[in-house]
C-alpha cells in the first residue's frame, strides 16, 4: 500500500482515532486481517467473526509491529474506530486506488476465474509490475485487501470478482473501478442461490455495466462462444473484444489438439498476428481461459509472440486446481479439489479421459474420486446424476462417489449408465475413499479428485501423494510445491 498517515486513513474511512498519540504516524506495511501476517508498519483489520473476534488479537498485532487497528470499538491500543469494518476496508481500497494510476482488470464467470486470473497475472507481470488476487479471495473482504497491496509502482491490478447474488459485482466494481472487464462464461455455479442461468448472467453482466465508455478507454472482453456472455455487448458502453473458438472472435484458437498428457496446443490468432501455443496446464478447457488472458494482454499492448511464449510456460498460481503429481511408482494424482460446479466437473472429467487414454492403453486405469457440487438447488439431483453418467460415457474406469445423498446421486447416475454396475462405488467419507484407493490403486493409474470445497476431498489427494515419498509433480517440482509463488 502507499504510505498513509493514520489521520489520512481515518478520513478515508470516516473513522475516529482512539489511543493514537501521534496521528501523523504512517502505515507503511500491508493491510491484513490475520494477526499472524502482521509485520512492522502494518494496519491490522479486526473482523468479528462467528468463531473468532479479531478485536481480541489487537494488542498482539500492535506488539508485533502494527501501527494501528481498524476496529469496530476501542481496543486499548492505537485504533481507528468505524461503524462497520467491512465498509471501511472497502472505502480505504477505493481511496488508495483513486491516488494511483493503476489499470484495473476485473474478471468474473461461473468457472475458470482463478485459473484465468493466474494466466493474466503471469502475462502482465512480464510487461510491468502487477498485483493480482491470491487464490480465490474475490469477495467484499478479499478484493479490497488485494487492491491495498498495490503501490505507486503497480501498473496492473488483476482482480477476480465473485458473486452470490444480484448487486454483488456492482458493489465490488464500486470499490475498485475497472477499465477492462472480462466475463468468461455463465454456468450453473450457485444456481440454487440465483434461481437460474438468466439471473446469473444478470449478475455477471454488472461488470461490463461498470466499465468506462469506449472513448474513455473502457474495454469489455467477452466470450464469443457463450450466448449469454456475448449478449452482454448490449449492456456496456465500453469497446467490446470477443475471444473464443468461433470465427467471430477477435482473439481465437485454431487447430486445437491435445497431447497424451491432456495438454492443449493451438494457433493463437489476434488482430495483430498469430503464434503457436502449447499449454502446460491440463485439460482442453484451459484453451478458453488462455484466449481470455491473451485478449486482455493484447489490449494492453503485449505482442502476440510474447503472449504465446508466456502462455506456453505459465502454470497455476493457486493450489488444488488440476495439480498433477506423478508418483515414483507410476500413479498420477490430479488434485482439482478446491471447488466444483457442473461445468468444471465436466471439464475435469474430460481432462481425466484425455490423460488416461495412454495409461489405459498400457493397462492402467482412470479413477474419478468425486464429491458433492454445492448450491445447485432444485437442479442438484439432475446435475449429479448427469456427471455420474458422463464419467461412464468417457470410459472412466471407476467412479468413487464420496459423501452423502449428492454422492449417492453421482453413483446412481454412473450405475444406471453403466453396463453391469462395476464402474462405480459409493463410500461414506474421505477416509473410506483413502482406504479404498490405497488398497486398489496400482502403477499406471490416473486418479482425479474433485468436489466442492466444503467436502474437503483434498485430503484424499494429499494422502495418495504422501503414500509414496518423493513424488514429483507434473511441473518438475516436489508434490508439495504446487505452483504457488
Amino acid at each position: 500500500m502507499i504510505p498513509l498517515t493514520l489521520a489520512e486513513v481515518a478520513r478515508a474511512v470516516g473513522g475516529s482515532t482512539h489511543d493514537i498519540p501521534d496521528s501523523d504516524v504512517e502505515v507503511t506495511g500491508p493491510v491484513v486481517k490475520d494477526s499472524r501476517e502482521v509485520v512492522p508498519g502494518a494496519l491490522f483489520v479486526a473482523f468479528a467473526g462467528e468463531r473468532v473476534d479479531g478485536h481480541e488479537y489487537a494488542a498482539g498485532a500492535v506488539a508485533d509491529g502494527a501501527v494501528a487497528v481498524l476496529a469496530a470499538r476501542p481496543v486499548g491500543v492505537p485504533a481507528i474506530v468505524v461503524d462497520d469494518v467491512q465498509t471501511a476496508l472497502g472505502a480505504l481500497a477505493q481511496y488508495v486506488l483513486g491516488r494511483l494510476g493503476t489499470t484495473v482488470v476485473a474478471l468474473t464467470g461461473s468457472a475458470g476465474k482463478t485459473s484465468t486470473k493466474d494466466l493474466i497475472a503471469q502475462l502482465l507481470e512480464k510487461v510491468a509490475p502487477t498485483v493480482w488476487t491470491p487464490g480465490s479471495l474475490n469477495n467484499e473482504i478479499g478484493l479490497p485487501l488485494t487492491a491495498l497491496r498495490a503501490d505507486r509502482d503497480t501498473r496492473h491490478l488483476v482482480l477476480e470478482m465473485g458473486a452470490r447474488g444480484i448487486g454483488h459485482i456492482r458493489y465490488l466494481t464500486g470499490l475498485t473501478p475497472p477499465r477492462i472487464g472480462l466475463v468468461l462464461n455463465v454456468g450453473s455455479a450457485h444456481i440454487g442461490e440465483f434461481g437460474g442461468r438468466e439471473q446469473i448472467a444478470q449478475a455477471k453482466g454488472e461488470l461490463v455495466e461498470a466499465l468506462p465508455a469506449a472513448a474513455d478507454g473502457g474495454i469489455a472482453v467477452l466470450n464469443a462462444d457463450d450466448p449469454l456472455v456475448s449478449a452482454m455487448r448490449l449492456r456496456t458502453k465500453a469497446r467490446v473484444v470477443f475471444f473464443g473458438e468461433s470465427a467471430e472472435a477477435d482473439v481465437r484458437a485454431e487447430n486445437v489438439r491435445l497431447n497424451d498428457r491432456g495438454q492443449a496446443s493451438f494457433s493463437l490468432r489476434t488482430p495483430t498476428g498469430c503464434a503457436d501455443v502449447t499449454l502446460r496446464l491440463y485439460g482442453e478447457h484451459h484453451v478458453s481461459n488462455a484466449l481470455a488472458a491473451a485478449a486482455v494482454a493484447c489490449e494492453l499492448g503485449m505482442p502476440v509472440g510474447e503472449i504465446a511464449s508466456a502462455l506456453s510456460v505459465a502454470g497455476s498460481l493457486s493450489h488444488w486446481r488440476m495439480e498433477v503429481t506423478e508418483r515414483p511408482d507410476g500413479v498420477t494424482v490430479v488434485n482439482d479439489a478446491y471447488n466444483a460446479n457442473p461445468e468444471s466437473m465436466r471439464a475435469a472429467l474430460r481432462a481425466l479421459a484425455a490423460m488416461g487414454r495412454p495409461a489405459q492403453a498400457r493397462g492402467g486405469r482412470t479413477w474419478a474420486v468425486l464429491g458433492m457440487m454445492a448450491e445447485l438447488g432444485e437442479q442438484s439431483l439432475t446435475e449429479h446424476d448427469a456427471v455420474g453418467r458422463l464419467a461412464v460415457r468417457l470410459n472412466v474406469s471407476k467412479l468413487v462417489a464420496v459423501g452423502g445423498v449428492e454422492a449417492a446421486w453421482l453413483q446412481m447416475g454412473a450405475y444406471n449408465e453403466g453396463s453391469w454396475g462395476e464402474e462405480s462405488v459409493h463410500v461414506s467419507d474421505a477416509e473410506a475413499a483413502i482406504d479404498l484407493l490405497r488398497s486398489e490403486v496400482r502403477a499406471g493409474d490416473v486418479v482425479l479428485v474433485k468436489a466442492s470445497r466444503s467436502v474437503g476431498l483434498e485430503a484424499v489427494a494429499l494422502a495418495l501423494i504422501e503414500a509414496v515419498p518423493g513424488g514429483r509433480d507434473g511441473f518438475g517440482g516436489t508434490a508439495h510445491e504446487g505452483a504457488a509463488r
